[in-house]
């Protein structure tokens, strides 16, 4: 993949084909590995670990952040907390099948918050481009990596997550922040030093 690298990156930023398209062509590039290794190539950055890492670091504070929020905004937040933990967010197959752009994860009906998801996988153009991971959260990291390694734009009703991931997590463009990114990593490192 190393070889093709240039040949690869000139197709995806010219011709922006379609995933579907794009993944017949180089499938290999969509295998974890290949995908660390090509945001790496991109980035110089180590995708996995780095996310990892810094999730790590960041999500008790995080967590406390987000709780601590008021009005409409903590009621989304407790809600979406609350499916989290509780592990039973349910769509159904017509609904994962319109996705655009997404983590997914399958449980087994009935199951308890500590058991373990049947898959999680990743959505991108309708088209399950990963599966059989391990986790959500990796789950994310690869979608970000993906969505580096596709040139692909944030959805728009998720800009400030990818930005969050791309600048706090990641490390990357992290002088050019929104306000809204800004006041959280601010709370973030403010913490850290208490």
């Amino acid at each position: 993949m190393d070889k093709t690298f240039a040949h690869r990156r000139r197709e995806v930023i010219e011709e922006m084909p379609f995933i579907a398209e794009f993944k017949s062509r180089w499938p290999a590039l969509f295998k974890v590995p290949e995908i660390n290794a090509e945001f790496t190539r991109i980035t110089t950055v180590p995708l996995l670990s780095t996310f990892m890492s810094s999730l790590d670091q960041y999500s008790d504070q995080l967590m406390k952040i987000l709780r601590k929020k008021g009005g409409e905004t903590a009621q989304r937040i407790t809600a979406a907390l609350s499916a989290i933990s509780q592990a039973f967010n349910v769509m159904e197959a017509e609904e994962l099948e319109r996705m655009d752009l997404g983590v997914y994860k399958i449980i087994h009906e009935g199951a308890q918050p500590d058991d373990s998801l049947e898959d999680v996988g990743i959505i991108i153009e309708r088209c399950t481009v990963l599966q059989d991971l391990h986790d959500v959260a990796s789950g994310c990291a690869l979608l970000f990596g993906l969505i580096y390694c596709l040139n692909l734009s944030y959805p728009k009703p998720r800009r400030y997550t990818f930005e969050f991931f791309q600048k706090v997590l990641m490390g990357l463009e992290d002088k050019k922040l929104s306000n809204k990114i800004q006041v959280l990593k601010n709370k973030l490192c403010q913490k850290e030093t208490q």
